[in-house]
């Protein structure tokens, strides 16, 4: 078949629950993809060897110096229970040299060196755009960075600093090395906080749990606490009516002794500044929401005498200004996704959380939520909120044609694709999939169920921006805040061996929290049904590879699952210096199948067949549970440079209904993601050893997953990464299967059948996906017949396995 039927038929291989085809012509075609990539990586080895040798400092004028190395050493000897770090005071140097990677090695800087000084040349100006240019010291940058280090410390509170720079210059070398000499000495500390706030009600919100704030007693000054706190008490009284209120009304006074490093803090807080129309406002008091209005069609060019223009309505207590020609929503979606309540006293995280909500509908293009003091209404002070809204385009449709050719067997296949954004005024997404393939079948294959190739393909899926389950409270679906996503597909392909039918159903819930640092999706039903109704004789018994045939024969499985997703890893700015040393991530998941099926089988009384198991549709259905965590840590050095940890496993148990989990939901071993010094499922499981690659593909799967990985990473130059890795692991079988000899799980036994691996890796990151190539060796096999230890007597061919993927390995 062509290339392009290939890969549809790979996709429709995906539909059928497994990728049985794909990892066998995968394994085919990766031999001969990576026959000569050995002799690549010994030229690119070679260059990169070479590069040192050219002068590092080739591009520097003559009178200049190159700024071969800055360090920063603190001198004082009680550092190690300070809050002080040279990591952090590195972000405060106005200079620094150029990047080091492999312990030393400035590759960015050799690679501009290779270039000439004939800027006409493009090879010349190539080179330099790629690699960085000599950094040339500036002593005027060493002095600056000294005030910089000294105003740094101060504001974390020592003080009593002292910067020194010292320089070494080499001026034969024509180098210039800079140390950054830091005594800490002893910091302020604060002896006393107290608050002098007038406004009772105030006082007693900020001194209702003082452990929450940074600034504690006997802690060190330091100024830069001063601030957040300011911002912690400003978010808190806002978080509880005080709308007005900014941080520019608390203020600190700092009393200190001469000679003394104990600080007495006093928090002040100022009188407000009188709001305009409102000159009742001579306090801080707390203001109440008077209204709210959805303003769905917001035209600033529409308004009249600074009113909204359109056709007023309400719904439980939420007013809807419309345009009378484009009602394009609904007013119950709107008011479940307001979190601001009239009556009640203002609520910044409200109007936080009503933006949040907002921004899962894709029908709107433009959200802004804008509070309006008003005058005192019988001694209480008010606000009035807008929510302006502005809708994005609703519809879209787009098509795809194409055609094959296959040793002369001409097809084609047509494709039309469809969204709606608002299918039922609730910014409810509908998208619609159709596609046709057909293709000329020539030659007799004998016994012919169809005469040529022909396939039949739709999925329909829709996406509530909310909670959507019958019996479930107004204030329950606010605060789960989730998607509900309902999903099916079919398929039918007819061939001149077969016919066969692929169906699938699901019903989830996706949300996220904490600022989206957290995710999850819950399953509620996943249903996956494959039947091969029509096929010639002895089609199946033809097929040689044990996984290939798996996907043809008749399986269905209902499953209900959940997976969570967490991270405390920061979004920071390009334009922030500040870099987050260490995060970590955690993956867990969950899922059951067959429990629903089993007990109305029970129920009902069905009886078993000669399989002695429960049917539906005339196919045994799969029961089992099945776990698995993933923990991964990253501690960056700098920047440019990191170590990362991963640690994961897993159990599949089935039960009831099934002696063995699913193929596809058993767990595997080798490959990008895993141990790499193995291919997609070549390892394990246990000491199990294959003896045909084809037909053991299928048994080199397990019920138990371990595996751990650490990887230093660096970037190298331009978009250019480098990695060193070291895995270990393996699966097991919970049972002892005939089939899979040495594959059960001992705990006396397990830790030695760990396999290990060590490489490396080359990386392209292109900020918004990355491209891998790594190169992993065996260094223990557990393999029954194998040689145990082949890193005391490595053979390339036969430990070596190279992996192309996608994204970082974990």
């Amino acid at each position: 078949m062509g290339a392009l039927f290939v890969l549809k038929y790979f996709v429709n291989r995906v539909k059928g629950t497994n990728f049985a085809l794909i990892f066998y012509r995968f394994t085919v075609l990766r031999t001969h993809f990576f026959k000569h990539i050995t002799t690549l990586c010994a030229i690119a080895a070679a260059m990169v060897a070479l590069l040192p040798s050219c002068s590092s400092t080739k591009h520097v004028p003559d009178g200049k110096y190159l700024l071969d190395d800055v360090s920063l050493r603190i001198l004082d000897e009680q550092n190690e229970t300070s809050e002080v770090s040279t990591y952090d005071l590195a972000n405060y140097l106005r200079q620094t040299e150029n990047h080091k990677v492999l312990g030393g090695l400035k590759l960015q800087l050799a690679f501009y060196n290779l270039s000439g000084k004939d800027s006409t040349k493009w090879f010349n100006r190539w080179v330099q755009r790629v690699g960085t240019p000599p950094v040339i010291y500036d002593s005027a940058l060493t002095d600056a960075s000294v005030s910089q280090l000294s105003m740094a410390l101060t504001n974390k509170g020592y003080m009593n600093n002292h910067v020194t720079s010292d320089v070494r210059t080499n001026a034969k070398k024509k180098k210039v090395s800079v140390t950054y000499n830091i005594r800490l000495n002893e910091p302020y500390y604060v002896r006393n906080i107290t608050y002098d706030v007038p406004n009772d009600t105030i006082r007693k919100i900020i001194l209702a749990d003082t452990t929450l704030y940074p600034i504690r007693q006997n802690s060190v000054f330091d100024h830069n606490n001063l601030e957040k706190e300011r911002e912690f008490i400003t978010e808190t009284l806002r978080n509880n009516g005080y709308f007005a209120f900014n941080k520019e009304y608390i203020t600190f006074f700092a009393d200190t002794a001469a000679g003394s490093r104990a600080v007495d803090l006093t928090l002040n807080t100022r009188p407000p500044r009188t709001l305009a129309h409102i000159p009742e406002y001579k306090s801080h008091r707390p203001f109440y929401v008077r209204s709210v209005t959805f303003v769905t069609n917001y035209n600033p060019v529409t308004m009249q005498d600074g009113k909204y223009s359109g056709k007023q309505m309400e719904y439980n207590g939420i007013n809807f200004i419309y345009d009378e020609n484009d009602i394009y929503l609904r007013r119950s979606p709107l008011y479940e996704c307001c979190y601001i309540t009239p009556g009640e006293m203002y609520d910044a995280s409200n109007v936080t959380k009503t933006y949040k909500a907002l921004g899962r509908f894709s029908i709107l293009k433009f959200v802004n939520i804008i509070t309006n003091p008003v005058a005192e209404i019988d001694g209480r002070m008010y606000v009035d909120t807008y929510i302006l809204l502005q809708r994005d385009k609703s519809q879209s449709v787009s098509f795809a044609v194409e055609g094959t050719n296959s040793e002369g067997d001409l097809g084609f296949g047509v494709g039309v694709n469809y969204q709606h954004r608002n299918i039922f005024k609730g910014s409810e997404v509908l998208s619609a999939k159709f596609n046709t393939h057909y293709e000329s079948i020539s030659g007799d294959v004998g016994g012919l169920i169809n005469d040529n190739y022909s396939e039949y393909s739709g999925e329909l899926g829709i996406v509530y921006p909310k909670f959507k389950a019958p019996f479930l409270k107004h204030s329950f679906k606010q605060r789960i805040k989730a998607t509900t996503e309902l999903t099916t597909s079919f398929s039918y392909q007819a061939r001149p061996e077969y016919t066969r039918i692929i169906a699938g159903a699901g019903w989830k819930y996706v949300w996220s929290e904490r600022q989206n640092q957290t995710h999850h999706t819950f399953n509620l039903v996943d249903l996956n049904y494959v039947s091969l109704p029509k096929s010639k004789s002895h089609f199946l018994d033809s097929i040689s590879n044990p996984l290939l045939r798996y996907s043809y024969e008749d399986h269905f499985i209902m499953r209900l699952g959940y997976s969570f997703y967490h991270t405390n890893k920061r979004e920071i700015s390009p334009l922030s210096k500040a870099l987050q040393q260490n995060f970590y991530t955690i993956r867990a998941s969950a899922e059951t199948a067959g429990n629903v099926l089993y007990g109305i089988s029970k129920l009902i009384g069905q009886s078993k067949g000669v399989e002695d198991s429960y049917k539906v549709f005339g196919i045994r259905y799969s029961q089992y549970v099945k776990m698995q965590a993933d923990y991964a840590f990253t501690h960056n050095f700098s920047d440019r440079t990191s170590l990362a940890m991963h640690v994961g496993a897993g159990v599949a148990i089935p039960y009831g209904n099934s002696s063995v989990v699913p193929f596809e939901k058993r767990f595997y071993a080798g490959g990008a993601n895993s141990v790499r010094g193995w291919g997609v499922r070549t390892l394990g499981p246990g000491s199990f050893a294959t003896r045909n690659s084809q037909n053991s593909f299928i048994y080199q799967c397990g019920d138990i997953r371990f595996d751990a990985s650490i990887e230093f990473r660096s970037k190298l130059f331009w978009v250019i990464e480098g990695a060193a890795f070291v895995d270990a692991g393996n699966i097991w079988t919970i049972r002892d299967y005939a089939d899979q000899p040495g594959g059960v799980f001992k705990f006396g036994k397990f830790y030695e059948q760990l396999a290990l691996a060590y490489g490396v890796g080359l990386r392209m990151n292109f900020t918004y996906f990355l491209v891998r190539l790594d190169m992993g060796m065996k260094a223990h096999d557990p393999a029954s017949g194998q040689e145990h230890w082949p890193m005391f007597s490595p053979n390339f061919k036969r430990d070596s396995e190279f992996h192309f993927s996608v994204g970082y390995p974990f």
